[in-house]
């Protein structure tokens, strides 16, 4: 099958994993439908995280193909949602609502695991980490709460989650900071209720002047640099939390104003199994929504590789009347079939592949993008 290789730092290339299988009765075969670049991806291939040579990527949404014996909560034909760990739902960390510290566990994507950024994953645990169909982390460690004011530190796919989900606790005033105009207009939608385009120290005056010299009630750190923590920590007021949940790099704590503050420091790996159920009718609820209306538009009257026809976003796709088998020798079109909207004509006798527009879209960004394609006009042609 084909999938992203990493190869070291600056050297992540498209090329060839072999087929995933059963190995064992708790494993499901995920054919991947959407993958995404995580902001950990980031630090790989800059090379100030560690990672193994092989497979990368830990966040999908894929459809079964086959189940081992002793699998009962999924099925083939499912769709389902993958947290970026696989838990066996069963040692001491799960049962006290730590998944992605599992015992027997580990990372999608790593140390020769299948990552989410190929054609196909073989998911251990299954009845425990597959859910039917995600900054949530960061809103509960801060413990966000009806009415609070927050400050989002960190304008990426987790900061703009963090916004999100300070909303949905209730949070009254939201200061969402960022530099990036599209950013900016994605937080105000999301529930920002101010956005301020400052850094380090002025930053840090900047909030507290909105709140009066107090400062916020959860401060929510989404970066894991040093400057982020410093500014987290600089606009939380007195009792209050932070919440970080950004990898850190580069990071001390300051340990005294932890003390003479009496500001907590929460957060970590994020138990995104446990998480799942609680958002995911959230999620189904809002479709169509500003959070899914872009996808949504893209994969109308459009068909994956998997042979499901997008509706109004990868929530609510509906299995072909034709089931399929997935072929071994599994091809992957590098051409597009004539443009984001066309609806193949031939039967689904296989898993037709995504248009090259729209594969690109869901599986690789711009800067991995080596093909000529309406979304990537300028690509690179052989590596990042």
């Amino acid at each position: 099958m084909k999938a992203a290789i990493y190869n070291g730092p600056y050297a992540i290339e498209l090329g060839e994993r072999p087929d995933p299988t059963i190995q064992e009765p708790s494993d499901a075969l995920v054919l991947v439908v959407l993958g995404c670049v995580c902001g950990s991806d980031l630090w790989y291939y800059r090379g100030d995280s560690p990672h193994a040579l092989g497979p990368i990527g830990h966040e999908f949404i894929g459809v079964i193909e086959e189940v081992g014996a002793d699998v009962r909560s999924v099925a083939a034909g499912d769709l389902v949602v993958a947290p970026f760990t696989f838990c066996d739902g069963t040692c001491a960390n799960c049962i006290a609502g730590w998944p992605s510290n599992c015992l027997h566990g580990g990372s999608f994507g790593n140390h020769g695991v299948d990552g989410g950024q190929g054609e196909a994953v073989r998911a251990p645990f299954a009845d425990a980490t597959l859910v039917k169909v995600p900054g949530h982390h960061a809103a509960v460690s801060a413990g966000v709460k009806r009415g609070d004011v927050v400050a989002v530190v960190g304008d990426g796919a987790v900061g703009l989650c963090a916004v999100i989900a300070a909303k949905r606790l209730g949070a009254e005033r939201i200061i969402a900071l960022s530099r990036n105009p599209r950013r900016q207009e994605l937080a105000r939608a999301f529930g920002a209720t101010d956005v301020l385009a400052a850094r380090g120290q002025e930053a840090i005056e900047a909030v507290l002047e909105l709140t009066g010299g107090i400062g916020v009630d959860a401060a929510l750190e989404c970066v894991g640099t040093g400057e982020s923590m410093s500014t987290a920590f600089g606009v939380a007021r007195v009792g209050s939390v932070v919440g970080a949940i950004g990898a850190p790099h580069g990071v001390d704590v300051p340990i005294d104003t932890v003390i003479f503050r009496n500001i907590g420091l929460r957060g970590g790996v994020s138990p995104v199994r446990r998480y799942i159920p609680e958002l995911l009718p959230d999620v189904a609820s809002e479709l169509p929504s500003a959070l899914t209306r872009r996808t949504a538009e893209r994969l109308r009257g459009t068909r994956n590789r998997h042979g499901y026809e997008g509706a109004h976003g990868p929530w609510l796709l509906q299995p072909a009347p034709q089931r399929f088998r997935r072929l071994r020798a599994r091809s992957f079109p590098l051409r597009s079939t004539g443009g984001p909207n066309e609806v193949p004509r031939a039967p689904l006798s296989r898993p037709p592949s995504l248009d090259l527009e729209q594969r690109c879209l869901f599986i690789i960004p711009s800067s991995v993008c080596r093909h000529s394609c309406p979304r990537h006009p300028t690509h690179r042609r052989k590596r990042w």
